[in-house]
């Protein structure tokens, strides 16, 4: 398995320990179970949507937890009567999930819906107004005069 070392960036950086600890998460993550298939797509500069294939499953089988800078998503299958038959072939996976996401600051999940077998979570970033850069307007000056130097008594 490659993986990077961060820690000459740990060394000379000051306040990204939460980035660094989110790339070697994600670079431990990778080699882990794929399922169940996700797309993440951003649709504008502020808004995101990520789909899950959740085939199989209904909305009381899914739970979505939406914690401060983490999204977590659990599928548990119901239990399904055995009595229906018996399987030649099972293709389509019946095991419960749980897949993490890690969201930047500010961003909340707006909304969830479940439809033909797609679970679709539409996130939005939100900076409050106190964070947002603002334009500082440069206001006139007041013009400066020269100060005369005091009159010397020609008195000596």
């Amino acid at each position: 398995m490659n993986r990077f070392d961060f820690a000459p960036y740990r060394r000379s950086t000051v306040g990204f320990d939460r980035l660094f600890d989110l790339l070697e998460n994600a670079s431990r993550a990778n080699g882990s179970d794929n399922y169940p298939p996700f797309n993440i797509e951003r649709r504008s500069e502020d808004s995101y949507r990520i789909t899950l294939a959740v085939a199989g499953f209904k909305a009381a089988d899914l739970e979505i937890v939406a914690q401060q800078n983490l999204l977590v998503i659990q599928g548990r299958k119901g239990e399904e009567p055995q009595d229906q038959g018996r399987y030649l072939h099972v293709g389509i996976a019946q095991r419960g999930f749980e897949r993490r996401f890690e969201l930047a600051d500010f961003v909340r999940v707006e909304n969830a819906n479940l439809e033909d077998g797609l679970l679709v979570i539409d996130l939005v970033r939100e900076v409050p107004e106190a964070m947002k850069p603002k334009k500082v307007a440069i206001g006139t000056q007041q013009t400066l005069s020269v100060v005369e130097p005091a009159a010397h008594s020609e008195a000596a």
